[in-house]
């Protein structure tokens, strides 16, 4: 018995607690939370409300990579989206015969790994910490729960990702034109 009314005198502090927070936050603006501001300088992002990025914020996690460390290879299941907080990132594939091309190298602000989150296919290439780096990394499962919940920030979401996409593709054309044009392909 002893156990069960500490039980509810801890549900009880939990939801005065909550109903506290909740009325300071609806009365004074909030500072945006460090993990929301290094997402919110992420152009994925850009245009999400303080409380998407919060949202988001929620289910983000951290990693640090030595300069060399194989981040995810060619083939590997997909499961992770990454946010280049510090450092650079090689993305590359092996060509037989030739060795490893780089396709780019990504810096600070920069996403890799969105394509995870799109479709259930293996990774398309290989990604390596060019210099150390710290990633903010969001799992593909948790961020389907969350957009499943907060249809807004899926919309949202989904057109960030095609911007973005988008924009690689053109870079990708004039890459190839150049190539093309060039007689270097």
């Amino acid at each position: 018995m002893g156990v069960i009314s500490h039980f509810e005198k801890d549900e009880s502090n939990l939801a005065s607690a909550h109903v506290t927070a909740a009325t300071a936050h609806s009365a004074t603006p909030q500072l945006m939370t460090e993990r929301e501001e290094q997402l919110a300088r992420v152009s994925f992002f850009e245009g999400l409300t303080r409380e998407a990025l919060a949202l988001i914020a929620q289910v983000t996690t951290e990693e640090t990579h030595a300069t060399g460390t194989r981040i995810f290879q060619y083939g590997d299941i997909g499961d992770k989206l990454f946010v280049i907080l510090e450092g650079k990132v090689r993305i590359s594939r092996e060509v037989a015969g030739m060795g490893e091309e780089a396709l780019a190298v990504l810096g600070a602000g920069e996403v890799f790994g969105e394509m995870a989150l799109l479709d259930e296919s293996p990774r398309s290439a290989d990604a390596r910490a060019h210099e150390r780096c710290r990633l903010l990394v969001i799992a593909k499962d948790s961020f389907d729960d969350l957009l499943f919940l907060h249809k807004d920030l899926a919309y949202e979401v989904l057109w960030s990702c095609v911007r973005m996409l988008a924009s690689r593709l053109r870079e990708t054309n004039d890459k190839l034109t150049f190539l093309s044009t060039s007689g270097k392909f």
